[in-house]
């Protein structure tokens, strides 16, 4: 009577091991103790992003800014921009923001945090754009300032100040535009060809005054 031999299956105990052995190792590793220890596969905490919207917004007196700095609750907080332009913030204490895009902040207040916080990430939201503002005057149904939200024409503009009184010189509106050194320039409007197509609608900037005689 014949007995089978072990060797097949010893043969495969082996082969086994020579299979396993390798991706075992590639997956442990030894620390100075000499106790094997898992490396974690776990990808590290990611830096805040930047907002995303309205990274090219330049900030004005007005505005409402959530500074949020990573891991530090005690100097992250909404802050209003003053009429001088500056915000207040722990540590820093008077920041300049206005004329500054979020990005632009962002930088400045990172570069002031780091003698104090180790390798500062700081994230700055516009949370109330409020310093974009146009004006409408003179003979509409509400005139006033209001907040330039988006892009905007002097029609939008008159329809958002509730249309033109009867007694409103339509043919002879014009805009009040802030140029570049600090004076002003007339820009005519004739309402009634603009809204016939014979005339364009203008684009509203910051600042602008449209006077409605």
């Amino acid at each position: 009577m014949h007995r089978k031999s072990p060797l097949p299956w010893l043969a495969f105990v082996v082969t086994l091991v020579m299979i396993t052995g390798p991706a075992m190792a590639q997956t442990s590793r030894t620390n100075g103790d000499g106790e094997a220890s898992h490396e974690s596969s776990a990808s590290p905490l990611p830096r805040p992003a930047t907002a995303a919207a309205g990274t090219d917004y330049v900030i004005g007196p007005d505005d409402v800014l959530a500074v949020n700095v990573w891991k530090e609750p005690d100097l992250s907080r909404s802050v209003l921009v003053r009429p001088d332009g500056k915000i207040t913030l722990p540590l820093l204490k008077d920041i300049a923001a206005s004329g500054s895009t979020p990005d632009q902040l962002q930088a400045r207040i990172e570069k002031g945090l780091s003698d104090y916080v180790s390798k500062p990430a700081v994230t700055v939201i516009v949370q109330e754009a409020k310093s974009h503002k146009f004006n409408i005057l003179g003979a509409v149904q509400k005139p006033g300032t209001y907040i330039l939200t988006g892009p905007m024409t002097v029609l939008d503009a008159i329809a958002l100040a509730g249309g033109l009184r009867e007694w409103a010189k339509a043919k002879s509106i014009y805009i009040l535009r802030v140029t570049s050194d600090g004076g002003r320039k007339r820009i005519p409007f004739d309402y009634k060809k603009v809204v016939k197509g014979s005339n364009g609608d203008i684009q509203l900037e910051i600042k602008d005054t449209i006077v409605v005689p």
